[in-house]
């Protein structure tokens, strides 16, 4: 009972500390020892041999994606294109549909491959910018950007290469385009009820009266730029990334015979990892062919920024990449302590005898709730159980695409609790406070979670795959 009661006040003091801006590099090690304190474990012993190597592994895995995804989106940023496409998308729609405008703009970058980050960076200003002129409360602006960048395009859609979507294809030897049919319902069930929500609470406001606000800080200045890249030049790095990717993972790698030599020295790799693994160098492929693109289709911006994009972006994708991978070591951790045991067994033991998609959903959600990644969560959850689910689905003839659909879903519910770093992010360029606008994140959250669950029920009725 001390062991839970320990995991249960690090992570409130993990969300807290994040709640008043201090890193989680720095405490999510200090709550994690806390827990294994409760749990009667040496301290020492805890930090160098489970939460240090576990972050490391992560690293080792996923770092290529976060460091060719920061870059990317600095090319992106740095060419103008990813300014010019948010632009256009803003001035086509006009101020009535700004809701709208914005999270097509946020959308749309996102799925391209763009980081969240730097998609907050690029949207921010055109949304502030046409929330003012629309006369609509600020505070509306975080959801707004996190329902385009958070949700249907970060895990749902299918093909979509943000990281949430490449991490179970090494679990269950998919690829990004898996089970698209539900991929596709839950993005527009996500896109029009999001969008549904944040036009009801611009109407709550306007009946009271409530307009943009006065004495807001880091309001963007707008300055005309005429050397932006025409809009649908700017998408083409976009586009790239998504159909090279597409290519490679459904085209070229399943007929290329690899696995007789990566199986043998000096690779070593297991047999059984192979797809996912290919599949993952499909998408560092595809990121870098983006990126030679978006350096491309602005030569005159990008001479004397290339150096600037790239160093950033390397120095942008470290810190991101140590940030998750610290939760995902806080929350190992976690998972060794008795205490989690019997958390784990209630979690696995969700509808033993039916589908393993509503455990598989429940398990990456909670987990992604306690380090408040997605990413953190869900590679915790899948490393722990991912053999589980893929056997029992095995038994119950449910697809491994499923799992993979589902598991991305859930792990974009939960995780984006106070303490998530994409959260803190988006409230700090938009100069607001968790207590001014969290409240719509998390219903965004909620309608983001809730989906993923309507979805596992409906296919359990319809077998849609």
């Amino acid at each position: 009972m001390l062991g839970v009661f320990g995991i249960i006040l690090s992570l409130c003091l993990l969300m807290f500390m994040a709640y008043k801006g201090f890193s989680v590099i720095v405490f999510a090690p200090i709550f994690a020892l806390l827990a294994a304190l409760f749990s009667g474990m040496a301290i020492l012993p805890t930090y160098t041999e489970i939460f240090l190597p576990n972050l490391g592994k992560y690293v080792t895995i996923y770092f290529p994606f976060f460091l060719l995804g920061a870059i990317f989106g600095k090319t992106m940023e740095q060419s103008g294109a990813a300014k010019s496409i948010a632009k256009t998308i803003v001035e086509k729609l006009g101020k009535k549909r700004a809701i709208l405008s914005v999270v097509l703009s946020a959308a749309i970058l996102t799925y391209g491959g763009v980081s969240l980050f730097v998609v907050a960076f690029a949207v921010y200003p055109f949304a502030a910018s046409i929330f003012k002129e629309a006369d609509i409360p600020k505070r509306l602006v975080p959801g707004t950007i996190a329902l385009g960048a958070f949700t249907f395009t970060m895990d749902s859609l299918p093909g979509t290469p943000q990281i949430q979507n490449s991490i179970p294809m090494k679990f269950f030897n998919t690829d990004l385009y898996a089970a698209p049919v539900m991929g596709i319902l839950g993005a527009i069930i996500i896109m029009a009820c999001g969008i549904t929500y944040l036009e009801w609470r611009k109407r709550k406001a306007e009946a009271a009266g409530e307009g943009y606000g006065d004495n807001h800080t880091n309001e963007p200045v707008m300055v005309e730029d005429d050397s932006l890249p025409n809009a649908f030049l700017s998408a083409l790095p976009l586009v790239s990334v998504l159909v090279v990717t597409l290519i490679l993972q459904k085209l070229v790698f399943p007929h290329w015979d690899i696995i007789s030599w990566v199986t043998k020295k000096p690779y070593n790799m297991l047999s059984a990892g192979v797809v996912g693994t290919m599949n993952n160098w499909a998408l560092m492929i595809s990121l870098i062919v983006g990126i030679l693109l978006a350096m491309l289709i602005n030569p005159k911006r990008m001479q004397g920024n290339l150096a600037k994009a790239i160093n950033a972006g390397a120095i942008g994708s470290l810190l991101a990449v140590i940030n998750t991978a610290s939760e995902v070591g806080f929350g190992n951790v976690i998972k060794t302590l008795p205490g989690f045991q019997s958390i784990a067994h209630a979690l696995t033991n969700i509808n033993p005898h039916g589908s393993p998609l509503l455990s598989e959903a429940v398990t990456v959600n909670v987990l992604s709730g306690v380090t408040g990644s997605a990413s953190g969560g869900m590679s915790i959850a899948l490393d722990t159980f991912g053999k589980h689910y893929l056997q029992w689905a095995s038994n119950t003839g449910i697809s491994p695409e499923l799992l993979h659909r589902v598991a991305a879903m859930a792990s974009g519910g939960m995780d984006t609790l106070p303490h998530n770093g994409a959260v803190i992010t988006l409230l700090g360029i938009s100069g607001l406070t968790h207590k001014q606008a969290y409240k719509d994140i998390f219903a965004i959250t909620l309608l983001k979670t809730g989906t993923c669950f309507f979805l596992i029920g409906l296919q359990s009725i319809l077998h849609f795959i």
